[in-house]
């Protein structure tokens, strides 16, 4: 089986949208969107991986895949409970109306419809893709609750005798908007509410709401957001929310914020990990594929796990603890490509246990406090403070990809630049003010 270090990254082929993910019977269980047969996005299936700390993954290969007539054409992205020792996916079914004749895994003009679907599994690691799928939400044909096409991506829990289920969706597809539904049994819903902003884009995706710190976090992902003319229009956002779960009325507080200012992540799902924080794990989007000579090439990984905490009305992701655990050793010789601007930059390195002896071994873990001004190089990625803010360009890491943001910073920091930075092959992120800002970027080359 496939293992990874840090970040789970494709098996070969491609992944997008992390699925399902849950602590479970002592494990972490990952699931995600997965085509399994190029390196390019198709038909969707679930692959799924499992680790005991969040940084060392195993892959277990395909768990959910098209076998019904509502589900033929893809089993979106979706969400998983543990209901009475036994674990329940829930997934959005896609059906095409149209299909293309030279390549049946698209739909012309998004000429298709979506239901919402479940599984159940006794253990986690065995799903009868025949037998043990329900349809639990048929596709909504009134408008005015819902979009035919465009309702997907179930996010599941449990709040007292209840369950709830939010689903991203679309008015018309002129703005996004939130559906709430409720069950006593996780198994039969009912619609309660909807809540619509035009802070959602024109499609929400992927949302997810829950309490951290007494105060209730929406995450999202609205599609085009940010349409500038460059690449990755759609943005994974968050704010703070006012929540009644005896009606579902939900109202934001803020306006939505980035939830990483490098604007590559997108999709992010949350869970509560064994010690009970709240963690978040993301899709980082890859524009081209990574060329292995082991093993198939692959496109596509996921962050490092966040833990989400808001602090003085401010929704913070930090580093997770095992991740902090993974680095531990640390050393005083960086190696050559890592360049400050000033001899007077303070850089401290860490290396996993018995890698430090490797040069330029990755991964590794930088932390810098930086002043307006001076810079810190990685390879040719390049991290500097201008204006009270961190900026990062990674154009001579990201050579002959046409069309896509070259350069991100966080918002105005206040005169404090204290950067956490994890280097790995293909994905650097740097973590501002302990958590504060995170800023990350895929990279070829560094």
């Amino acid at each position: 089986m496939t293992r990874n270090i840090l970040h789970l990254r494709a098996p070969g082929n491609w992944i997008n949208d992390p699925n399902g993910f849950i602590y479970y019977k002592g494990k972490y269980h990952l699931f995600y969107q997965y085509f399994p047969y190029a390196p390019v996005w198709g038909t969707m299936h679930w692959g799924h991986a499992v680790s005991e700390d969040l940084v060392h993954w195993e892959h277990l290969g395909i768990a959910l895949f098209p076998t019904k007539a509502y589900d033929q054409n893809g089993v979106f992205s979706g969400s998983a409970i543990d209901k009475d020792g036994r674990l329940y996916l829930y997934y959005s079914a896609v059906r095409y109306l149209e299909t293309d004749a030279e390549n049946i895994h698209v739909a012309p003009n998004d000429h298709y419809e979506t239901s919402q679907a479940m599984i159940v599994s006794e253990d986690g690691y065995h799903f009868d893709n025949w037998k043990d799928k329900r349809k639990i939400i048929p596709v909504v044909m009134d408008e005015e609750t819902a979009n035919r096409a465009h309702t997907r991506d179930p996010k599941v829990w449990k709040d007292g005798e209840h369950y709830y289920m939010v689903l991203g969706s679309t008015y018309k597809e002129q703005g996004g908007r939130v559906l709430f539904y409720r069950s006593k049994d996780a198994v039969e819903w009912e619609y309660v509410n909807q809540c619509r902003s035009s802070s959602f884009g024109r499609i929400l995706e992927c949302p997810d709401l829950f309490e951290a710190n007494g105060e209730y976090v929406f995450i999202g992902s609205p599609m085009s957001v940010t349409e500038d003319g460059l690449e990755y229009a759609h943005q994974a956002m968050c704010t703070l929310a006012d929540y009644d779960a005896s009606t579902c009325e939900m109202t934001l507080k803020q306006e939505m914020q980035l939830i990483d200012h490098g604007m590559d992540l997108y999709a992010p799902q949350t869970n509560i990990d064994r010690d009970g924080r709240r963690v978040m794990i993301a899709w980082m989007r890859m524009p081209k594929e990574v060329e292995n000579p082991e093993s198939l090439p692959w496109r596509g990984m996921m962050c490092l796990p966040r833990v989400i905490e808001v602090e003085n009305g401010q929704i913070c992701f930090r580093v997770h603890p095992e991740v902090e655990k993974y680095f531990d050793t640390e050393t005083e010789q960086l190696p050559d490509e890592i360049h400050p601007s000033h001899n007077d930059i303070p850089v401290q390195m860490y290396y996993p246990e018995g890698s430090y002896d490797i040069p330029c071994a990755m991964p590794y873990r930088l932390k810098a406090v930086l002043k307006e001004g001076q810079e810190l190089h990685i390879g040719g990625y390049r991290l500097w403070i201008e204006d009270d803010r961190v900026r990062a360009d990674r154009s001579r890491v990201y050579k002959g990809i046409e069309g896509y943001r070259l350069t991100g910073n966080t918002p105005k920091l206040g005169g404090r630049y204290e950067l956490d930075i994890f280097v790995d092959h293909n994905l650097i992120e740097t973590f501002v003010n302990g958590g504060q800002y995170v800023l990350s970027h895929v990279v070829y080359g560094v």
